[in-house]
């Protein structure tokens, strides 16, 4: 049954997360948001929220492990496993001279846990300064919107009513699926005496990076690669800003030393490769999606002795 309960868990993720994008974007859409403001915003803060849930109700239920690898491992996912695997799927041309403001908000926000982790805990206050950075975020991103060119999209937008309904219905899911999840995972960990940090830096981050694998890999195949990189970016600033700073508030959570010692320098350096190849390559291409699959399975590998 508990097994069952995970299952149930990560389809109520996958599920919803893909509602609330699909619904999202389609408000979005209606308003002549830019696609790559839609990426970094809204798809890519619409498909954070299962960590958001999973995070706040693993600190809630005195887990803090799955709370703090959730953030870190989805983060490493975003990055190695599903750019990785859109690149895979077909080369992503992207100009680093759009991107940098927000490739170096992801990068201060990696740096932002180096002090944080290393006082040993994630307190109200730093939580608090964590989540007003990305109220800073939203509004410089929202100012572009009056300024960047809409996309051409001969497909019309969706009725609203629809787009709200898959919104809030997408919404109501993801809570429900999040809990399942959180419930199950702690319970196979402690059945087969793995970590919590280990079972929130493997299955639980993949679980709930599930909603940015599918709309990065449907964005990929469908040549909008500029959502699916920008949902990756925008998702990884969302991870640390907005859902460690709101965990925190809600419930101050302590740092393990392994996060400091593995897990957030292997964070940082692979936000830095992502930046680095941005700008060397001005893209990702097959190689280096494959470069990048390798790396994560390397880390998962080194992660799971350690």
């Amino acid at each position: 049954m508990t097994y069952l309960l995970f299952l149930l868990g990560l389809v109520g993720l996958f599920f919803g997360g893909e509602w609330l994008v699909r619904g999202a974007s389609g408000i979005a859409r209606r308003y002549h948001v830019p696609p790559m403001v839609i990426g970094l915003t809204i798809v890519g803060f619409g498909t954070s929220t299962p960590e958001l849930l999973v995070s706040v109700q693993a600190a809630l239920a005195g887990i803090p492990g799955i709370a703090i690898g959730n953030v870190v491992g989805s983060n490493i996912a975003n990055i190695l496993l599903i750019l990785g695997l859109s690149a895979a799927v077909g080369p992503m041309a992207a100009q680093f001279r759009s991107l940098r403001g927000d490739l170096g908000w992801m990068l201060a926000a990696a740096l932002a846990c180096v002090p944080v982790f290393w006082s040993g805990a994630v307190g109200r206050a730093e939580g608090a300064l964590l989540f007003a950075g990305i109220l800073v975020y939203i509004g410089l991103a929202l100012r572009r919107v009056g300024s960047a060119r809409p996309a051409a999209d001969d497909a019309p937008p969706p009725a609203l009513g629809l787009s709200l309904a898959l919104t809030l219905g997408g919404l109501v899911v993801l809570m429900v699926g999040a809990r399942l999840l959180v419930d199950s995972a702690t319970d196979i960990a402690r059945t087969f005496g793995l970590s919590e940090a280990v079972i929130g830096l493997t299955i639980v981050a993949v679980g709930t990076s599930l909603p940015e694998l599918a709309t990065s890999i449907t964005a990929a195949l469908r040549g909008h690669r500029d959502i699916a990189l920008g949902n990756v970016v925008g998702s990884n600033i969302f991870n640390i800003l907005a859902i460690l700073g709101l965990t925190a508030l809600v419930q101050p959570i302590p740092v393990e030393t392994r996060f400091l010692a593995l897990d957030l320098p292997v964070m940082i350096a692979v936000t830095l490769l992502l930046a680095g190849m941005l700008w060397w390559r001005g893209g990702l291409g097959r190689l280096a999606g494959a470069g990048f699959l390798a790396l994560y399975a390397a880390y998962t590998v080194t992660m799971a002795a350690v």
